[in-house]
């Protein structure tokens, strides 16, 4: 059973290119990459060409470059649709690409192209609701400017809202050196409350805060 309720979950779907990675992207977020498989190059070039998004999900089995003949990569069911917001080609055969994290999915069904691309059925799953960072949270906010002042804006999102319970707790979990499995159960989480107190808690564990 996913761990938000199912009327979180859109029953209209859409088919999206995934691409299994070794990270968790969350909404808002940003992630840059650098692409050098063809068939990730070429469905760069068609998001950019003709608009369109792909889905990022968290590797729980097999490499990001999978050997010839290998077995296929396991990934997440739940992933966020990535946007590119900019790229480069510093050299043939390299695409650099920034994105940026938008709304999360749900993976219904996925078929894999004889170029190696998983295609994929996915439903959307709701944003959640905005809510006010209650005052016992205060500080994971302030930790969270400290570290945005430390990473950099070129690695943290130019809009920022440290008012906002999800925005808060996104970014920490995206930043904080947690396990993937970890940051994958934050992605899944769809109550921003428990979210900010398991990242409170771990924090408190760490001597952080």
């Amino acid at each position: 059973m996913w761990p938000f309720g199912k009327d979180a979950v859109d029953r209209h779907t859409q088919t999206l290119p995934l691409f299994p990675l070794s990270t968790v992207l969350f909404p808002g977020g940003i992630l840059p990459l650098r692409i050098f498989e063809q068939r990730y190059i070429d469905m760069a070039k068609t998001c950019l060409k003709d608009g369109r998004t792909f889905g990022v999900c968290l590797i729980t089995h097999g490499a990001e470059v999978a050997p010839a003949g290998g077995a296929a990569t396991e990934f997440a069911k739940v992933g966020t649709v990535a946007r590119i917001t900019d790229f480069d080609m510093p050299q043939l055969g390299i695409l650099l690409v920034a994105t940026r994290g938008e709304e999360r999915f749900q993976v219904q069904s996925h078929t894999v192209e004889a170029s190696g691309l998983v295609m994929a059925e996915v439903a959307p799953i709701a944003a959640e609701p905005r809510l006010p960072l209650a005052e016992t949270f205060a500080p994971l906010a302030s930790l969270l400017e400290l570290i945005a002042g430390r990473v950099g804006p070129q690695n943290f999102p130019a809009e920022r809202d440290f008012d906002d319970a999800s925005w808060v707790g996104y970014r920490l979990a995206e930043l904080l050196p947690l396990p993937l499995h970890i940051k994958q159960s934050m992605l899944e989480i769809n109550d921003a409350a428990v979210r900010l107190k398991v990242l409170q808690q771990f924090l408190s564990q760490q001597g952080l805060i």
